[in-house]
């Protein structure tokens, strides 16, 4: 059959038996082919100025792409001269506004016997599909970012137990310059992926105007054609970036091509030279990676005089948008009802922290990171707190407390120390002795506000008197300053030795004693 096309294995055997030296006659003797389908794609080989290492990478799609958009006889100085000029007009169409009738235009100001619009057209097309065999697509500097994960995965053993562990392998890329990121993450669920994301962003440095991910359940919950719903956290992370989650329409494999083209050429750079090496942690495959990468992006593009890296700080950089300062937190969320005491507790910790009291009893939400709780009622923002991880712990901000509850929460041995000897130093100095005699503190307080208290009823001078006699007494607590007080034990003259013991008034009036 007339321009059949020839198997793509035969036409690997023709190119490595001309490099390594053997006569055109004997190739096609050897091959059973035509000489002059053997003269072809020699002809080919030599025009595209490709390495037959080059050539032997590629997969048998792309070499009939490669050799089957063009022949011999187009091959001219005329149009190689139009060849010569597509990698810049390339370049220029990723810059927003640029068509390719303007670059035609360009073209014919400087050869004005070039050729005329619809070859112009005709051959660009040719071009693209020759120097990028799986898809050409014009996409504009900083527009998008397209994100997957590989087929393959990758892993890591677990030097205290042996085990081996399957690790998924990440892959972003910038629709422009094709500069390329990749990472190792223990998973794809949302928290990973969204770590892996932003991480490619952090390595770009900057934002794209759009993220395009594949339909998987980490970025979209549920798949439409026309109003996909996208999972919450990914959603978080593109308005903390100020950037757009554009995910690639189901079953319409054309939308990320892009990105599975760069998985598949990080198979052979990547992933094949680094299958059989044992890596003991993430941090030290993520390096190997990164190596790899490294050249990756420093390689030159196929049929163009520049690399990923090359074309990106030329003409992509610039165009992304600043990063903001801070990083990411993933948002999580609970609900619990506010406790009398004004606290809501947060399961995750087994800790509290406070919310304004008019909102006792009242059902809330709780949004923490990391780093810090958002308490949130009726989609109103009522309290903030740094996250504590430590359990049953009260975070307390003193102004959600109602007067009578900032009045107890501020209390401390030093404050009734201080409260005390205002007063005097003998009623000082029985309180602070009331405190020292208790196992904790706390279990003193009561006792001091109580006996504190006495200044409003009795008096300061019958207070002072009362702890005068206390002390004598060496007996610290409550019920004692009471007793004084209510048989007039104060009135002694504190110049002479006690000679009487403290009566023992268990019948006091009032059902409620201080400790």
């Amino acid at each position: 059959m007339a321009n059949k096309i020839t198997d793509m294995s035969k036409i690997r055997k023709v190119i490595k038996f001309y490099c390594n030296g053997k006569s055109k006659l004997f190739i096609s003797s050897y091959l059973s082919l035509s000489r002059n389908t053997v003269k072809k794609y020699i002809s080919l080989f030599e025009v595209l100025g490709l390495s037959f290492e080059l050539i032997d990478q590629k997969t048998d799609a792309e070499l009939e792409l490669l050799f089957s958009q063009t022949s011999v006889e187009a091959i001219s100085p005329r149009l190689q001269t139009l060849y010569d000029f597509f990698p810049k007009m390339e370049r220029e169409l990723k810059k927003v506004g640029v068509t390719v009738q303007h670059m035609w235009e360009q073209y014919i100001a400087v050869n004005p016997d070039g050729y005329r619009t619809s070859q112009f057209h005709y051959h660009y097309n040719i071009w693209g599909k020759r120097v990028n065999p799986v898809m050409h697509m014009n996409h504009k500097a900083g527009d998008k970012m397209y994100v997957d994960y590989a087929g393959k995965t990758l892993s890591i053993i677990d030097i205290d137990t042996g085990e081996v562990k399957e690790v998924q392998f990440f892959v972003a890329i910038l629709g422009a310059s094709q500069y390329t990121y990749a990472e190792a993450s223990m998973s794809q669920q949302k928290e990973n992926f969204v770590d892996s994301v932003e991480n490619a962003m952090r390595f770009f440095e900057g934002t794209p105007a759009a993220i395009v991910p594949d339909n998987l359940k980490s970025a979209v919950i549920k798949s439409s054609r026309f109003e996909p719903t996208i999972n919450e956290t990914l959603a978080d992370l593109a308005e903390h970036y100020e950037t757009t989650i554009l995910p690639a329409r189901a079953y319409r494999p054309r939308d990320k091509s892009l990105v599975e083209g760069a998985v598949k050429i990080l198979y052979r750079r990547i992933y094949v030279t680094i299958k059989e090496t044992k890596f003991f942690s993430l941090e030290q495959l993520n390096q190997q990676i990164w190596d790899l990468l490294d050249s990756h992006n420093n390689r030159k593009l196929t049929g163009r005089p520049y690399s990923r890296f090359e074309l990106f700080l030329e003409d992509e950089k610039e165009k992304l948008r600043p990063l903001p300062q801070d990083r990411f937190e993933i948002k999580y969320q609970s609900f619990a009802t506010v406790m009398q005491n004004g606290h809501v507790q947060l399961s995750q910790d087994k800790n509290y922290y406070s919310v304004p009291y008019q909102y006792v009893k009242k059902k809330a939400k709780l949004l923490y990171t990391k780093s810090t709780v958002e308490i949130y009622y009726k989609y109103n923002r009522i309290a903030v707190h740094p996250r504590n991880y430590k359990p049953y712990v009260y975070t307390t901000t003193p102004e959600h407390l109602a007067s009578t509850h900032q009045f107890v929460a501020q209390w401390s041995a030093a404050r009734f120390i201080e409260w005390a000897n205002n007063i005097d130093e003998s009623v000082g100095e029985y309180i602070m002795q009331i405190i020292e005699s208790r196992n904790h503190p706390e279990q003193a307080y009561k006792s001091c506000l109580g006996i504190l208290n006495f200044e409003k009823k009795v008096g300061r001078q019958r207070l002072i008197n009362a702890c005068r006699r206390a002390l004598d007494f060496k007996i610290y607590n409550f019920k004692t300053i009471q007793n004084i007080l209510e048989n007039n034990l104060d009135h002694i003259d504190f110049d002479q030795e006690p000679e009487q013991e403290l009566p023992d008034h268990s019948n006091i009036r009032g059902k409620h004693y201080y400790n």
